[in-house]
């Protein structure tokens, strides 16, 4: 049997293109598939590259995940040429115009998307679910991440070797162990929505552990936050520092919390509040301590004035960091005068309110049900929860001990 062969110029071909007329932000230019046909037209593969690190066709070491970055550009480009190769065989090549073989192929591409949904799809899929600012920012984190190791990648791609990878690329970056876990256990929740939604049967969690670093303890001792909260501070310190003493006097509260607080939240005497982290109704006692704090910094729509100046109480609560670490000695040397300080407590955050709290009334020997209940924690039963709920006094008994031991009233 004689075997025919088409001549080249019948059929249509495609190659890789890095297109490099238009440079973007991060350093890197659009790959592209370039298919000539009549004329020539690009089609857009969703990765991008910089002339360091691809040449021949594929991506080289220098690239992040390398190798299966490649095994999806090979993926595409062997649809594409199977769509071609298919519309030859049909008769229907020869009288397409480039705009119907490129409308042809994009939609063959397209199909094929949303028969294999992308990882990344399902994610901001997750994220439209959620109302929380916080939470949409960790995902968003999470997303961009995963963008930078592997735009392309899917459920079936993301097996156990692909996590594996991916943690070993995030401590390459110098992340700690803690902070990429965060993205670890952020993509086995969307794995887990995926498969409660019947888009995947995939879950490459099954022998794959996220692992946890112990923190160091970051709390004050009494003497310390003694210290503190007398401090001769600067002047422009005071604030940061008075917030600091708030949020203790509040059992701990979450910046969020306190600084978006209204006025009408407190009732008779308790801020009353939903918690932003986990939604829970929380309700504590706002102590003379706490009260005197609030009516120095009295805001006009909220509790606080830090809203009236701040949209967002996070760039409040950055400046507030950089300054707890600063509180301490302070001199200027030299000509210029230039300030050389010597910080109380160098690492200090807001969160260290939270933490001290807890450790000195574990050390007044308050139960550790009361503090879990103080600090919003669920614990023990469930009918122990409801009953410590109730009981509102033993929360505000135990933070009324804590200041007391504070001040030295003990």
């Amino acid at each position: 049997m004689q075997i025919l062969h088409r001549k080249p110029i019948d059929m249509a071909t495609a190659n890789y293109y890095l297109d490099t007329r238009r440079m973007k932000a991060n350093g890197k230019y659009p790959l592209k598939i370039r298919v000539q046909h009549r004329g020539k037209f690009l089609i857009s593969t969703g990765f991008e590259a910089a002339p360091g690190t691809w040449g021949s066709g594929s991506y080289n070491r220098k690239e992040s995940n390398w190798q299966a970055k490649n095994v999806a550009l090979r993926d595409l480009m062997n649809r594409i040429e199977k769509k071609i190769f298919s519309l030859d065989e049909e008769g229907l090549l020869l009288k397409m115009s480039d705009k119907e073989l490129k409308d042809a192929v994009t939609s063959e591409m397209e199909g094929k998307k949303e028969e294999e949904r992308t990882f990344i799809g399902c994610l901001d899929e997750f994220v439209g679910t959620k109302t929380n600012k916080g939470t949409i920012t960790v995902y968003t984190t999470t997303r961009n991440k995963i963008l930078s190791f592997d735009p392309g990648c899917t459920f079936s791609s993301m097996d156990r070797s692909w996590l594996v990878r991916f943690e070993k690329w995030m401590a390459g970056q110098g992340m700690k162990v803690n902070a990429y876990a965060i993205h670890l256990r952020n993509i086995r929740t969307v794995f887990n929505y995926a498969i409660d939604e019947g888009y995947t049967a995939m879950y490459p969690f099954r022998k794959f552990s996220i692992g946890k670093e112990e923190t160091r303890k970051r709390s004050l001792t009494v003497e310390q936050l003694r210290a503190l909260r007398d401090y001769p501070c600067e002047e422009w310190q005071e604030k940061y520092r008075d917030m600091f003493m708030l949020m203790f006097y509040l059992i701990g509260i979450n910046a969020a919390d306190l600084f978006n607080a209204r006025g009408s939240d407190v009732v008779n005497g308790r801020l009353e509040y939903k918690r932003a982290k986990t939604g829970k109704l929380y309700s504590v006692l706002v102590e003379p301590e706490a009260w005197e704090i609030i009516n120095r910094y009295k805001g006009k729509k909220y509790l606080l004035d830090i809203m009236d100046t701040f949209s967002d109480y996070r760039n409040f609560l950055h400046r507030m960091g950089i300054a707890l670490k600063q509180i301490g000695g302070m001199e200027r040397t030299g000509r210029g005068g230039k300030k050389v300080r010597e910080p109380l407590f160098p690492e200090l955050s807001s969160y260290w309110s939270r933490h001290t709290w807890a450790t000195l009334a574990a050390g007044l020997e308050i139960p550790k049900e009361t503090i879990s209940e103080a600090l919003g924690h669920s614990i023990g039963s469930e009918v122990t929860s409801i009953y410590i709920k109730f009981d509102r006094k033993k929360v505000d008994a135990a933070n009324r001990k804590v200041i007391d031991f504070v001040n030295g009233n003990m």
